[in-house]
């Protein structure tokens, strides 16, 4: 099992965990932040999803569970996947007899993603764990595809994430996140960001009730890691032949890594 994450954090490591968006908070507050944000937004998580992205997150989520080749043999972990979106998606390629656990901070996320399984008549197959992605409740070497799909960034060590990640992953296991990343051209990004500071939270005030938390969001995508900065931190946690594959210009991106 993992050690508690304040025991492993070290010099040069987790380098966001102190930053809630722009905001400056000790680490144990930020996670409470996090988990205020989405008890707040989590009935409405899924469609506000579609508003802010006009549904492209839809495309990026299928070709993300696409690339992990589904099969009822792989076993698959999806971190910080409360509602379901990616389970569903790889359980709908899979089969009947894929094994998929779900793991989520935030309890009302998971409220939200069983409702929606059983809605589905998704009844077996699928357990659903409250866990930290930091530190993990399942043995080393457990499963087979460890995905998080716009989640690592609200993870407040990533770099024990990233640890966790290695550790429950059987050799010969992937990694896969999806997550926002940063736009490379120059006036896209003008766009961009002016419909990140502007558009999303006025969205988030008038359909989810809540302007501050998409405030948060749009913040915390601009202090998430580059691409190759993320890689490099992968790397360090022992993953082998990583990539990235930029989405929509680079507004978002896959990431890739195996354990040999």
């Amino acid at each position: 099992m993992a050690k508690n994450s304040s025991e492993k954090t070290s010099a040069g490591k987790n380098k966001e965990s102190r930053w809630f968006g722009y905001n400056e908070v000790d680490p144990a507050e930020k996670t409470r932040r996090v988990i205020g944000v989405f008890d707040s937004v989590a009935d409405r998580y899924d469609l506000m999803n579609d508003i802010m992205s006009a549904g492209i997150h839809r495309l990026w989520k299928n070709r993300f569970v696409r690339m992990m080749r589904p099969a009822a043999h792989k076993v698959l972990l999806d971190v910080a996947g409360g509602t379901g979106d990616i389970a569903f998606r790889y359980r709908e390629k899979a089969g009947k007899d894929a094994q998929i656990t779900v793991s989520d901070l935030n309890a009302e996320m998971l409220r939200v993603g069983q409702e929606r399984a059983i809605d589905r008549g998704y009844v077996n197959g699928f357990s659903w764990v409250e866990a930290n992605a930091e530190s993990l409740p399942f043995d080393d070497n457990s499963f087979d595809i460890y995905s998080i799909s716009f989640g690592l960034r609200n993870v407040t060590h990533i770099d024990d994430a990233l640890a966790e990640a290695f550790r429950v992953l059987r050799p010969g296991g992937q990694f896969f996140c999806l997550e926002f990343s940063q736009v490379s051209d120059p006036l896209l990004r003008k766009i961009y960001d002016r419909y990140s500071f502007s558009f999303i939270p006025a969205m988030g005030e008038l359909v989810a009730k809540d302007r501050e938390s998409y405030q948060y969001l749009a913040e915390s995508i601009r202090q998430f890691p580059t691409r190759a900065q993320l890689k490099r931190r992968l790397e360090a946690a022992g993953f082998e032949q990583v990539k990235a594959i930029p989405l929509t210009g680079g507004i978002a991106a896959i990431h890739i890594g195996n354990k040999i």
